[in-house]
């Protein structure tokens, strides 16, 4: 097994709007991961196992990476993401009071979409086109 770092060229990224209470944080990032996998299969890692023998899930097999800005920059992330169609997840400020997915996505096609009111942005793609759509936002702390 090689020591090196593995370097990948593509992202996973999470942009979350800076005004969000932790739980929301915490919630948003996972609901925007958990279609990735899904729909890029190739950021899927092997399953894992312990020394013991008990097998484990898969995880993604590159970093997710966390950032955050204010309501205009996600608004901004959003715009550059549709332009370089890159595959891209999103959460509503609405998506707090439904509590089911069919409700999700009724919520989300509701609204047209240069008036949705994002929290969260997930986007994946070549690193460098993930970093030009994340311009404006910084690391989460």
């Amino acid at each position: 097994m090689s020591a090196e770092p593995i370097r990948f060229d593509t992202k996973i990224a999470v942009l979350l709007r800076e005004d969000l209470a932790p739980w929301q944080r915490l919630n948003v990032t996972a609901f925007l991961v958990s279609g990735l996998g899904a729909t890029a299969p190739e950021v899927i890692g092997e399953p894992y196992e312990d020394a013991g023998g008990v097998p484990y899930l898969p995880m993604f097999r590159q970093p997710v990476l966390v950032f955050e800005g204010a309501k205009e920059t996600l608004k901004a992330a959003h715009g550059r993401a549709l332009s370089r169609a890159l595959p891209r997840a999103v959460f509503t400020s609405d998506l707090f009071a439904t509590g089911n997915d069919r409700d999700n996505r009724a919520a989300l096609r509701a609204v047209p979409t240069t008036d949705l009111d994002l929290v969260g942005l997930a986007v994946y793609g070549p690193r460098n086109g993930v970093d030009k759509v994340l311009r404006g936002s910084r690391m989460h702390p």
